[in-house]
């Protein structure tokens, strides 16, 4: 049986043509729906003890969203796995060079991990603009919009070396930014944290 992949289509109004969707609005319904799921699961949290739901105070939430939104290295490891992004140990080491090793006012107060700007031409997570950077309500929306950059822009790039060349040339303004990741990811040993070997 041939099975054919399921594709979404829009009607354009000036000519009346049916034209399927861009992988750029797939990405987009697709972050809406993780967004939609994630505010669900928190609006709705309820703890089940003995076949019985209980259902929690506001506090008793706050506390569960506190500890779901505090960051730590392994959950920014998780979180890059998850979403599949590429050469997840650069980004990783991207991520303790921009935060000067997540210490960072734009990580402590904006919850930047990556030095990103606001978006303005692509899908962003972002809520706008402080301290010259773009700002997001928690670290993890951060992660989703970096995610969100690579799709835009190095979708072509298939090879480190290529992302190297696309990170010195278009996204740092250290000249010694690439050398100093390859260091980084050498000396913490970061392929082997992400299960990556040569």
């Amino acid at each position: 049986m041939n099975m054919k992949k399921a594709r979404l289509y829009y009607l354009v109004k000036d000519s009346l043509e049916i034209k399927p969707l861009s992988s750029f609005y797939y990405l987009k319904i697709t972050g809406i729906c993780i967004t939609l799921f994630i505010c669900g699961v928190i609006s709705g949290i309820y703890y089940i003890k003995d076949n019985k739901e209980i259902l929690l105070s506001n506090e008793e939430k706050l506390i569960i969203i506190q500890e779901y939104n505090q960051f730590t290295e392994q959950k920014l490891i998780d979180k890059l796995k998850e979403l599949n992004v590429k050469f997840p140990y650069i980004a990783f080491a991207q991520a303790k060079l921009e935060t000067g090793n997540f210490t960072s006012k734009v990580f402590r107060e904006n919850n930047n991990l990556f030095g990103m700007r606001e978006a303005k031409q692509r899908i962003t997570t972002a809520k706008g603009t402080e301290h010259n950077h773009a700002y997001y309500h928690t670290w993890y929306e951060s992660v989703l919009d970096y995610s969100f950059y690579q799709c835009r822009y190095l979708s072509n790039i298939q090879t480190e070396e290529q992302y190297f060349q696309y990170l010195g040339q278009s996204y740092a303004e250290n000249p010694n930014y690439v050398s100093i990741l390859k260091s980084m990811i050498v000396k913490e040993r970061l392929k082997i944290k992400f299960e990556i070997m040569k």
